[in-house]
């Protein structure tokens, strides 16, 4: 594909929201001064806009999303992955919404028919809310695996998927759905957006196998 570094530095933009000019690198693999030089490039395109204030950062206008997206939808036609991206996608959205039942689970408890923040008192429920995420992260595999296969692009989430896993069942718990760290529900939220901006679609209008909006 292109060595033209617009399209993962703003495909990285919308799927982090607003970021550093570092993290961007991080996530886009790209040269700190690559994307330095790209933002600048997007920011008199219009596609980018730069914040400066207690949080310093880039995130995307409207007008960028959009021709991120158009630039996604030219790659996948263009590696012929769209049939297996899309085949990936509906099988993730089976798994999805056990995953945020999961995260759900394990953050919070039924105390006499009332929610209550999990203490992490009960060990058994504890226990069996983790044996649920090894059940989907085995589940998870496959569809991963064929994405990577399917795009370079997606390569890199079975290994944050699997070290977010191993992280949770070695006891580090935090790891299952603390935000601002590669969390499994940080890394499954940013796999879930990648597959809707590669297809073009929006969350707001998706509905999960259930019905439910995901």
């Amino acid at each position: 594909m292109s060595d033209d570094p617009v399209l993962p530095v703003l495909h990285a933009l919308r799927l982090r929201s607003f970021a550093t000019v570092d993290v961007l690198a991080d996530r886009s693999g790209l040269a700190p001064e690559v994307v330095r030089s790209t933002l600048r490039e997007a920011d008199r395109s219009g596609w980018a806009r730069h914040r400066d204030g207690r949080l310093s950062g880039w995130s995307l206008s409207a007008e960028g999303r959009a021709h991120a997206q158009e630039l996604l939808a030219r790659q996948l036609d263009a590696a012929g992955a769209r049939p297996a991206v899309e085949d990936a996608y509906h099988r993730f959205l089976g798994l999805n919404g056990e995953l945020l039942s999961v995260c759900t689970d394990w953050q919070v408890v039924l105390v006499d028919g009332a929610e209550r923040v999990n203490d992490h008192a009960d060990a058994a429920h504890d226990h069996a809310v983790l044996a649920r995420l090894d059940d989907l992260h085995q589940a998870s595999r496959p569809v991963t695996a064929d994405l990577a296969g399917a795009l370079d692009r997606f390569g890199a989430y079975p290994g944050r998927l699997e070290a977010a896993h191993d992280r949770v069942r070695a006891g580090d718990v935090e790891w299952l759905t603390k935000p601002m760290i590669d969390s499994y529900h940080t890394v499954w939220f940013e796999l879930h957006e990648d597959l809707l901006a590669t297809l073009g679609r929006e969350r707001s209008q998706e509905q999960s196998v259930s019905g439910a909006p995901t």
